[in-house]
């Protein structure tokens, strides 16, 4: 498989990863875990620009991988730093996301989110 068509393929993996753990997020109640006042309805408007702006990358690297380059980029770091954060709760001892799709979610994300990175060092050295 040609790379260009591969980073597509881990972007849109990635993203769908990362969207469907927003959804799990809205299950575990994430706001309370973020102390965010105003619940699921602030919790709404605040997925609103980061859900557009994974769809909006998504366009952006299927249209030119070339030109979306940087989106691939941002997609891997939003993907270290959902993982991060969780991990920094586990570690705290919260007990959300603790069942198993939840985890396969979080280490898909990780996964995913490592070989976008190293998919974007290869496409670069081409």
């Amino acid at each position: 498989m040609p790379l260009h068509t591969r980073l597509r393929w881990l972007f849109l993996a990635n993203a769908t990863a990362l969207l469907t753990h927003q959804i799990d997020a809205a299950y575990w109640h994430e706001w309370e875990l973020f102390r965010i006042p105003g619940g699921n309805q602030v919790n709404l408007i605040l997925n609103i620009p980061i859900i557009a702006l994974v769809l909006y990358a998504h366009s952006r690297v299927v249209a030119d991988v070339h030109a979306g380059l940087g989106f691939c980029q941002l997609l891997a770091a939003l993907g270290f730093l959902t993982v991060g954060i969780h991990g920094f709760f586990f570690w705290q001892g919260h007990t959300s996301f603790h069942q198993p799709m939840s985890i396969v979610l979080l280490a898909a994300t990780c996964v995913l989110s490592a070989w976008q990175l190293l998919a974007l060092r290869g496409f670069r050295s081409n």
